[in-house]
């Protein structure tokens, strides 16, 4: 097995120590061909997708961090048919698009949320 060399925020480290001791990781090494493993099979699943579709993305961020939501959501404004912005706590906040159009298109905008590190987390749903 090769051996990678890997650097994590303080922050990151305490969380994903947090993970590995409640989930039962027997180490970080574990616990990140873990979350690669689930990385993969959902990069396939949005590569996967075809035809015309109707999805959501969540996005939840610090409320500093408005930049990136602003700038994809203007590039992707073909698909997107609704967009809420809300506050969930004193400075944390959840961006909703409801998106129609064409399925590469809607994987590839739920991508490039991901790439944004600033971006706390991102969710596909795809309705049916």
């Amino acid at each position: 097995m090769a051996i990678v060399s890997l650097s994590f925020p303080d922050q990151m480290i305490k969380e994903m120590d947090q993970i590995q001791r409640s989930g039962g990781f027997a180490g970080r090494s574990e616990l990140v061909r873990s979350a690669i493993r689930l990385l993969l099979e959902d990069y396939k699943e949005k590569n996967a997708l075809s035809g015309h579709m109707n999805a959501i993305i969540v996005v939840t961020h610090d409320e500093s961090n408005e930049a990136p939501i602003t700038k994809l959501k203007h590039e992707f404004d073909d698909i997107v048919k609704t967009h809420i912005h809300n506050k969930i706590s004193q400075t944390n906040c959840v961006e909703l698009f409801l998106l129609e159009g064409d399925a590469r298109k809607v994987g590839s905008m739920a991508h490039e949320y991901q790439k944004e590190d600033k971006l706390k987390s991102v969710k596909l749903v795809v309705i049916e």
